[in-house]
Order: structure tokens, then C-alpha cells, then sequence
């Protein structure tokens, strides 16, 4: 065991305490706050549900287990699906909401698909305002009855690509770039952009490419905007 160390007049030396470094911001969005088995239980689909439905009636969870006759604690664990609800409370709790019991088991009950494209394989699309060689690939597409729409696109820019940086249209737009090198404008502010990096902007603000710096040049553009609205 190693002695600590001492000054000439034999006190001890003590070692300066280190700073914490800050961390990286969290996230608004817990990528782990339902784990494992519990992602698709009936649990925590009926919690989802009691909790949309009093958020959308802009109910407190004291407000809710008041009119329930649940205690606060209960239907805070009702909601996280830490707990498996009677149907005795569900009924209570149908009629504090003013929703069928069956109301609850809808998310559970829904299909979740999935979009598979294999390489190569996306849908060639020729996107409003696209300038001669801007190669556009659909990889997916909104999966259900959303808000919202997203659509990824594998984008490719060649040597015959016109540059055409006056794109515009709803919603936001998210770039990453996968080979290649380019300048990319976005409103009055210009990017140059290699390999590996990312751009993520209000569409509704002219942008596109301003200069083919390094080609050929291949782009994942993932858009989204309000369904109803053209994008």
C-alpha cells in the first residue's frame, strides 16, 4: 500500500480534487424506458393508452385517480405498465375517460410493419423541381394512419447533375452524406460537406447543391412533413 505523500515539514500532501466533465446532453426521448419483453406487452399498451387519453383530456394523474378512485401512485403505475390492471379498475377508469374499456387494447391489437428495399432496389422517383442528374431512390415510405410523412431517399449526384440550390418544400429534411464531397446551401449559409457528415434544416428555405466538389456524390436524404400538406 502506497504511503501518501508529504511536504519537507511533514504534513501530508493532500490531491486536488478533478472537475467532473459535463456529459453529453440527455435525450428527450428514453430509448430504454420500456425494455426488453415489456416493449409489446398488453401492460404497457393499456399504460400508453390511459396516458394518451388523459393527456388529450388535459388531465393530471392526481385529477384521473381522483375521479378513478385509483390512488396517484397505482395509475402512475398503470401507465408505465409496471403494474397489470383489474378489469374492475379498467372500467373505472373507461368511465373517468369517457372511452370503452376496448379503447385500451387498441395499440396492442395494431400490426407493426416494417419497409425492407434491398440494395439497389429503392423506387427511381423523379421529385418536383429535380434538375437534370439528381438520381432520386425511394427506401421506404410512412407505415400506417400517421400525422406525418417520411420519406428516405438514396440520393446520387454525378457529373452531368446540375447544381440547383433553390429547392423548396414543407416540412424538414435531415442529409447525411455517404461518398463523395459537396456544397451544399441552405438559405443565405453555405456547407461543405465530405463524408460522414450531416445536415438537418427547415425545408421550406431555398437549398440544394452549389458546387459538385468531389463525385460522384451519394446523399441519404430522409424528408418529413404533415400528411395533407404537398411536399
Amino acid at each position: 500500500m502506497l504511503a501518501r505523500k508529504q511536504r519537507f515539514d511533514g504534513t501530508k500532501m493532500t490531491q486536488p480534487k478533478r472537475k467532473d466533465r459535463p456529459g453529453p446532453p440527455a435525450l428527450d426521448q428514453n430509448p430504454h424506458a420500456i425494455e426488453g419483453a415489456r416493449e409489446n406487452s398488453l401492460e404497457a399498451a393499456i399504460g400508453r393508452q390511459v396516458r394518451e387519453y388523459r393527456i388529450k383530456l388535459g388531465m393530471t394523474v392526481v385529477d384521473l385517480s381522483r375521479q378513478a378512485s385509483l390512488s396517484a401512485g397505482m395509475l402512475s403505475k398503470i401507465e408505465n405498465g409496471i403494474t397489470s390492471p383489474s378489469l374492475a379498475t379498467l372500467q373505472s377508469l373507461s368511465r373517468a375517460l369517457n372511452v370503452p374499456v376496448t379503447a385500451f387494447f387498441r395499440k396492442f391489437e395494431e400490426s407493426r410493419d416494417a419497409t425492407f428495399v434491398a440494395a439497389g432496389q429503392g423506387l427511381a422517383i423523379e421529385r418536383r423541381g429535380t434538375r437534370a442528374g439528381h438520381q432520386y431512390q425511394l427506401l421506404g415510405h410512412s407505415i400506417g394512419n400517421k400525422d406525418i410523412v417520411l420519406e428516405p431517399y438514396l440520393v446520387t449526384l454525378s457529373e452531368k447533375s446540375d447544381v440547383f440550390p433553390l429547392f423548396q418544400h414543407s416540412g424538414q429534411e435531415f442529409l447525411y452524406v455517404l461518398e463523395g464531397e459537396v456544397t451544399y446551401r441552405h438559405g443565405s449559409k453555405v456547407y461543405a460537406m465530405k463524408t460522414g457528415d450531416s445536415l438537418f434544416f427547415d425545408a421550406d428555405a431555398p437549398h440544394g447543391p452549389e458546387e459538385l466538389r468531389q463525385l460522384p456524390i451519394r446523399l441519404l436524404s430522409v424528408i418529413v412533413y404533415p400528411r395533407g400538406q404537398t411536399e
